[in-house]
């Protein structure tokens, strides 16, 4: 890649997956191969961009670095951190960009946000150029630029930012611009920081920003040591575990889908959506995830979310639950469409807020319940109170469980009966049932054994096609579905039971392309939506763990391998891959993370 600071294939966009992640708990910032970072939301994850060149090149906002001189480009993760390193490697010289945020030592701190970008000539001599061009509110708010005893101050309505340097600065209008030249073994620093609220403008020199790159190094190393993977893949399972630490939102321990709004699912079409909010299914996954490699605070926060935030015995219109909270626990989060923005590569609209949350999605009860069941197991015993919700949730399952509703991938083309929401309300009795006979807890046992029961055989009977011989998307049709793929993992039914067997054959030959797989086919099932999709990343990991449970062990092992030239350079993943093995959908996706953990623990363990 060519150097300069913006892509050099003669595009505006650099691909989705030219992209690594920073982060420090609170929010994120997405920084491109070429030194540009052009996704930042400040001071959280769901709040408006001051960074959004990723949706519109033009008028999105970006902090661009690099060098001023021609330069192919290699990115890294500082190992075992979350600290990216942007390297440049021209004929003058070689040279790199450490970029990071510090982690506050007050998990609970929500004001102080730091980005800092450390600049380093590593060999010979190399000229470097910055233009620092946020657009705040989404590119909605103006602002002003003061320059003032060495630093920047960028105010707007309702954010203000400080940009101190090491090198000289100059203002450009709305913009900061500086120009410099780095010898072998020099510095340059420049720091973002939020000012305002209490918070008042701080330096950042040289020494200062060594001092915060050990601790953060230190701090990302410190986390990662408490895992107990020792497995085959461990460097790709270790960056999923990373990658899923930096969802976590620290101050309530809600864990967001992806720090992304609207990069399509397919480039030009409108399946464009704001995945920056704590679905409850994503986040019982990864708790599931998490637990499994010996993260057991991450749990315990994720609990405490829910404590905190989410009334298990309300009855709003989806059940106690919503599909869906904002980081903070809130409720109401309404979508609306910017049309200022002309979205990735075109691909309009670029939406904000999710309206999915009020729909029904009964599956959630049991992504739920099992993660409660996992927590009691291997994290800290269920509490009385959280049990008595337990039982208020279960005994709704049971009335509810026989609904028609949206399901997993949040259709919009009419509530129907999936199996894989029947699936997953059969998973919330069975696992609410383990935990009170494992722990002698009250409970209505003949009555959720019934329920339960009456789950499984409706599923037999009306999932089950005879005639594709396999078990498929909703009832009273012939559309598969690769949510199936959890029937084995949720323990439902056996891996080598017939009829599973003959289920995933069927979905190999309809619905895996090269081990990817796609959700379904929306030419035979419409989802309300137009255009197509690209496969969806969980689904092919959960397709390598069946066919491992199902003892196609070799075959599991290649599906597993094939997927992992799929990630990015940092191995990191978006929701789909494109039909050309492009990353398309939100970046990078808790979702396909906790699939990729989840595939390589259950895959080292069949091949022993």
């Amino acid at each position: 890649m060519a150097g300069g600071c913006g892509p050099s294939d003669g595009t505006r966009y650099l691909p989705i997956e030219e992209h690594g992640l920073i982060g420090d708990l609170r929010t994120v910032a997405l920084v491109g191969t070429n030194g540009t970072i052009d996704w930042y939301c400040c001071p959280r994850f769901d709040a408006p961009s001051v960074f959004a060149s990723i949706l519109d090149a033009d008028r999105g906002g970006s902090f661009q670095l690099a060098t001023d001189v021609p330069a192919r480009t290699k990115q890294f993760y500082f190992p075992d951190t979350n600290v990216l390193i942007t390297r440049f490697f021209a004929a003058d010289g070689v040279g790199e960009i450490q970029d990071f945020m510090p982690i506050a030592g007050d998990s609970r701190e929500i004001d102080r946000h730091r980005l800092i970008r450390r600049v380093v000539c590593v060999r010979g001599t190399l000229p470097f150029r910055a233009l620092v061009a946020p657009r705040f509110g989404y590119a909605r708010e103006p602002h002003t630029v003061t320059m003032r005893e060495g630093r920047a101050i960028f105010e707007s309505p309702s954010l203000s930012l400080t940009l101190t340097a090491s090198v000289p600065m100059d203002g450009d209008g709305q913009d900061v611009r500086s120009e410099f030249k780095l010898h072998e073994g020099e510095h340059a620093v420049f720091a973002l920081d939020r000012v305002g609220n209490g918070v008042s403008p701080r330096s950042c020199p040289i020494a200062e920003a060594e001092e915060q790159f050990v601790a953060t190094v230190g701090y990302w190393r410190r986390w990662l040591s408490a895992s107990r993977y020792r497995g085959r893949w461990r460097e790709v399972v270790h960056r999923s575990a990373l990658t899923l630490k930096l969802l976590t939102y620290a101050p309530t321990g809600g864990i967001v889908a992806a720090p992304t709004t609207s990069l399509p699912e397919q480039v030009g079409g409108e399946r464009n959506w704001d995945y920056r909010y704590v679905w409850v299914r994503d986040a019982a996954f990864c708790v599931y995830a998490l637990l499994r490699l010996g993260f057991t605070e991450e749990a315990e926060a994720f609990m405490g979310f829910l404590s905190e935030n989410v009334t298990l015995s309300g009855d709003g219109p989806s059940g106690p639950l919503q599909i869906m909270y904002g980081i903070d626990g809130a409720t109401d989060l309404p979508e609306h469409e910017l049309d200022h923005l002309e979205g990735y590569r075109g691909s309009g609209p670029v939406r904000v807020g999710n309206a999915a949350v009020g729909q029904l999605q009964l599956d959630i009860y049991g992504a739920l319940i099992d993660s409660i069941y996992l927590y009691d197991k291997w994290g800290q015993p269920i509490s009385s109170d959280r049990w008595d919700e337990v039982c208020t949730v279960v005994d709704w399952v049971c009335l509810n469980w026989d609904k028609p509703d949206e399901g997993i991938w949040e259709t919009r083309g009419g509530r129907k009966n999936f199996v894989y929401s029947r699936l997953m309300c059969w998973v919330a009795i069975e696992r609410a049932m383990r935990v009170a006979i494992h722990r002698g807890l009250p409970a209505d046992i003949q009555r959720w054994r019934d329920a339960r029961d009456a789950i499984y055989r409706q599923i037999m009977r009306r999932g089950w096609s005879p005639r594709l011989r396999a078990f498929v998307q909703h009832f009273d049709d012939e559309v598969l579905d690769a949510s199936v793929l959890m029937m084995p993992l949720a323990k439902f039914v056996s891996p080598t039971d017939p009829k599973w067997l003959s289920t995933l054959d069927a979905l190999g030959v309809e619905l895996v392309s090269d081990s990817l797989v796609y959700r379904y086919d929306p030419g035979v099932s419409p989802d309300g939506l137009q255009g197509i999709e690209g496969t969806f990343s969980i689904c092919s990991f959960w397709y390598v763990e069946a066919l491992a449970r199902a003892g196609r062990v070799d075959e599991a092992r290649l599906a597993f391998e094939k997927m992992l030239t799929y990630a990015n350079h940092l191995g990191l993943y978006a929701e789909q891959i494109g039909h050309t093995g492009e990353q398309l959908g939100n970046f990078p996706q808790a979702f396909t993370h906790l699939a990729l953990i989840s595939a390589a623990f259950n895959l080292d363990h069949a091949l022993g």
